[in-house]
């Protein structure tokens, strides 16, 4: 019974510290998305070298689709989806439920079709109407009654930079999932940390005058380290131990925590109060995931 647990309450774990993450990150609004991903990939990637070493001579064996997975999860995972997500946050003043939304009712899209035709993922009708009556529920936790036609401009440009960033880490959870099928969580881990950093690096240095420029606050250095610990390369951890052993297509649906633990945060933080739509769908959202974790989600 644990066995079957465990890999779900891990990808839920995960996505439940990435719901904080926008919280932490409004303290880097001055400087630069790229700056920010290079910096914490960095080090992630410091952090996690031990696995890398150990896991050497396995990763040395990795073949052609192996290595095309994990540059895709670290350049589309890593790179795009953090840098659309980090600017669609800057569009609306830092507050992000209206974007996480968007973004994780669509990911879950990207995922579930990537998933049946790359990894030729068995999608039953069960689970597909587990998977339509969670982003339901992710919907109207956020939105609640809210239509989408009441949305300005600024929050209509963070929406498409979120639908992007959708694309990127949905992809990337069918290609992570492809990688772990070769290599152990750990190695995957500190591949992608790595891979990210050395690329965000290059493009920092390319597109902007260096580190001549870094000026962070003692707040931005701690906010950062903080990131790198919780929400950031540990999460990342954690989700690929929980992914390694579940289905990428029931990975997508659990990572719904997500938009409900953000507006739970966006109610104890900010005291904005649940209305009685985000009410149903935070029970709709919670009892499909119930319900999923009696499916079979071992790939």
């Amino acid at each position: 019974m644990m066995r079957k647990i465990l890999p779900p309450l891990a990808v839920i774990f995960a996505a439940l510290l990435w719901s904080a993450d926008g919280f932490l990150r409004q303290e880097l609004y001055s400087i630069s998305s790229f700056l920010v991903v290079t910096l914490e990939h960095a080090f992630g990637a410091l952090l996690f070298l031990p696995f890398l070493i150990k896991t050497w001579p396995e990763i040395k064996k990795l073949g052609q689709r192996g290595w095309i997975s994990v540059l895709w999860i670290s350049i589309c995972g890593g790179i795009l989806g953090t840098y659309f997500y980090t600017k669609a946050l800057s569009y609306i003043d830092y507050i992000d439920l209206s974007v996480v939304v968007l973004l994780q009712k669509l990911q879950p899209i990207f995922a579930i079709s990537l998933a049946a035709i790359i990894l030729k993922e068995k999608l039953t009708q069960r689970f597909i109407g587990l998977a339509l009556l969670a982003m339901l529920g992710a919907y109207l936790v956020t939105f609640g009654t809210t239509s989408i036609a009441d949305w300005d401009d600024k929050t209509l440009i963070a929406a498409l930079l979120a639908t992007l960033a959708a694309f990127s880490w949905g992809s990337s959870t069918v290609l992570g999932k492809h990688a772990l099928n070769r290599l152990p969580f750990t190695a995957v881990t500190a591949l992608r940390l790595s891979l990210t950093a050395v690329c965000a690096l290059i493009i920092f240095t390319v597109t902007s005058d260096g580190f001549g420029t870094l000026e962070l606050t003692t707040h931005q250095w701690r906010n950062l380290v903080i990131i790198v610990m919780s929400t950031g390369a540990m999460a990342l951890f954690i989700y690929y131990f929980g992914l390694k052993h579940m289905k990428a297509s029931h990975a997508t649906v659990y990572e719904l925590t997500w938009p409900l633990s953000a507006v739970f945060l966006d109610w104890i933080i900010r005291g904005h109060m649940l209305g009685f739509a985000q009410i149903i769908g935070a029970i709709l959202l919670l009892g499909s995931m119930i319900l999923l974790t009696r499916e079979e989600t071992y790939g």
